[in-house]
């Protein structure tokens, strides 16, 4: 089907663009949603006289998700799930998860605009991209966690994955163990340098 866009539509055109596309496409999301014409005479017609007041009402929504990207853009959502010792979930992480934990915590955003470009699988700390708009995006962070506790640390950037021991253990340069071992010799010619920095005191 040939229609019209009403307003930019992510990798299919800008504002007034002809474009053809899926029938299903068309009749179950850019019309209903209002986001597209038939490309008829009639409606180019229409366009046309609209097309003044599309674009006026089209900054007018801009501006409103300039700001709300604003407040939005470098939040972080923590999403509490069961996983295996591997950190892989026991089922996913979808957009609609996304937009109920991020009501819940008082940000609305529709499960459409978030984009995922597959479901989240494992444990971690996920950047996640949300379009407030066809030409303002935000960026979110999802921290997805066997508890709270546990989401804290990921947030801090430790992995919860390694084993304990290998988190509690401080890493110790070889070089410092060599120095500190009191039963560990000098290599000959440091010894030699060291009698004579005496000898010359």
């Amino acid at each position: 089907m040939q229609v019209i866009l009403l307003e930019r539509v992510e990798n299919l055109g800008q504002m007034g663009d002809e474009v053809k596309v899926r029938d299903g496409y068309a009749r179950n999301y850019l019309l209903p949603r209002k986001k597209a014409l038939r490309a008829n005479d009639a409606n180019r017609a229409l366009f046309a006289a609209q097309r003044a007041e599309l674009e006026a009402r089209n900054l007018e929504r801009r501006k409103e998700a300039e700001a709300a990207a604003a407040r939005l853009d470098g939040r972080s959502f923590v999403v509490i799930r069961q996983a295996s010792e591997t950190g892989l979930l026991y089922g996913s992480v979808t957009t609609r998860d996304i937009a109920v934990i991020a009501a819940e915590d008082g940000v609305q955003i529709e499960r459409a605009q978030v984009r995922l470009d597959k479901p989240l699988k494992s444990l971690g700390v996920f950047p996640v991209r949300v379009a407030l708009h066809p030409e303002v995006s935000a960026t979110i962070q999802i921290n997805i966690a066997r508890s709270p506790e546990e989401a804290e640390r990921q947030a801090r950037g430790e992995n919860v994955l390694a084993p304990e021991e290998e988190r509690a253990e401080p890493v110790v340069d070889a070089t410092q163990a060599e120095f500190f071992d009191p039963g560990a010799s000098a290599p000959a010619g440091e010894a030699e340098a060291g009698q004579e920095e005496k000898s010359q005191g």
